[in-house]
């Protein structure tokens, strides 16, 4: 693509005005997709921002893979944008006009994720009112993401090895086997090989799985790109917004824990609060502060992160005393043990103050699960199924 067309795919205008590529495209953010012959056509560098040395070599590897049927692994921290990568790598793929199916393996709960992944017949269990196609079904002759592999339960990973050699899916309570043609791109933030050391994922899973690695860096790792993301952004947020370049400084030395999800939070967050200005350091400081606490209207304290503990067993109590002032509770007597003569039951203690940061982040949210997660830096798939859990509704 050339000229005014190649302009247009890079996400702006001539002028720099609104971009021109679909959000959604541009995020990866659903679950299956059928590009128009126009967004097939995309570069990778419109939809992989950054000429960092990291994210060219990223580029390249996705270039060499993506004519291939290979498996393909990316790994990466949290947020880093490894959707983004399996999207790219189906673009540009001969794949590209077949659907773009993605699963986060980690969200679902370990009953239902064989339904999910192969499907199931009419009257197969409780609740199997008709009959499904499982996702590999759906992603019949394209590419099948398969998001925080690492996560999925033993059991289910000896049945997709069973599907991956096979090239074959059989319906929870079906007999016949089904063909299906499918193109598998996983993703994990989890080290594997750690995983694979203690025995919590099948070495030979992951040998199917990871024909073709990539690994996907930091964005503490490539800070040079974060000028080129911010623009990119702000383009996405369709607001009359700009950083000044003592600000692009300020962000560009953020060590960015969420990586490029948080980067995009952040851009978000300046729309909704800084709409129409030019933002400078003072601004840009503002809304790199933990959680957007110092700009978050309404959101309690709760919601706010309490700092670690720097160092000993008065230390220890000392955050838990703040964490459960809080949540409302009684302050824990500072001279007393950690733990006493009587059991604790930690994981019921975790639980219930999962419970109330999610009940809390959701009142601040007035109900809004997307927000809400973002409050509590989560993926809202997660949220989702932690709110199921604890028996929490949104509204």
């Amino acid at each position: 693509m050339y000229g005014s067309q190649a302009q247009e795919v890079q996400g702006f205008d001539r002028d720099g005005g609104a971009p021109a590529w679909p959000r959604e495209a541009s995020l990866a953010l659903v679950a299956e997709h059928r590009p128009t012959i126009r967004e097939a056509r995309a570069t990778l560098e419109s939809t992989l921002i950054g000429d960092s040395l990291a994210m060219q070599e990223v580029r390249h590897l996705i270039r060499q893979v993506a004519k291939s049927d290979a498996s393909v692994i990316v790994t990466g921290p949290t947020g880093s944008g490894k959707e983004v990568i399996a999207n790219a790598i189906h673009r540009e793929s001969p794949r590209a006009a077949q659907p773009f199916v993605a699963v986060n393996t980690g969200a679902i709960p370990r009953d239902l994720l064989e339904s999910e992944l192969f499907g199931h017949e009419k009257g197969s269990f409780t609740g199997a009112i008709n009959q499904r196609r499982g996702r590999f079904e759906e992603a019949d002759g394209g590419t099948l993401f398969l998001d925080e592999i690492g996560d999925m339960p033993i059991d289910m990973q000896v049945k997709l090895l069973r599907v991956l050699e096979a090239r074959s899916v059989q319906r929870v309570g079906g007999r016949g086997q089904i063909a299906v043609d499918t193109r598998i791109v996983s993703a994990t933030h989890r080290d594997i090989d750690a995983a694979i050391e203690e025995q919590r994922f099948r070495a030979d899973l992951f040998f199917r799985l990871a024909v073709f690695p990539i690994d996907l860096p930091s964005l503490a790792e490539r800070r040079e790109d974060v000028p080129q993301l911010v623009r990119h952004f702000v383009a996405l947020s369709n607001a009359k917004l700009s950083f000044n370049q003592a600000a692009i400084e300020r962000m560009a030395n953020h060590e960015w824990p969420g990586n490029v999800r948080e980067l995009r939070n952040v851009i978000d967050r300046a729309a909704i609060m800084f709409g129409g200005q030019v933002i400078g350091a003072e601004q840009a400081e503002m809304l790199l502060a933990p959680r957007g606490r110092r700009l978050a209207a309404g959101i309690a304290t709760a919601a706010e992160p309490v700092a670690a503990p720097i160092d000993g067993q008065r230390d220890a109590r000392s955050l838990l005393t703040d964490l459960a002032s809080r949540l409302g509770a009684e302050p824990a007597d500072m001279d007393a043990p950690l733990i006493g003569e009587e059991p604790v039951d930690l994981r019921t203690t975790v639980a219930d103050i999962e419970q109330r940061y999610i009940t809390e982040a959701l009142r601040a949210a007035d109900g809004v699960v997307a927000e809400a997660a973002r409050l509590l830096s989560l993926q809202r798939t997660t949220l989702i199924e932690k709110m199921r859990k604890h028996g929490l509704k949104a509204a």
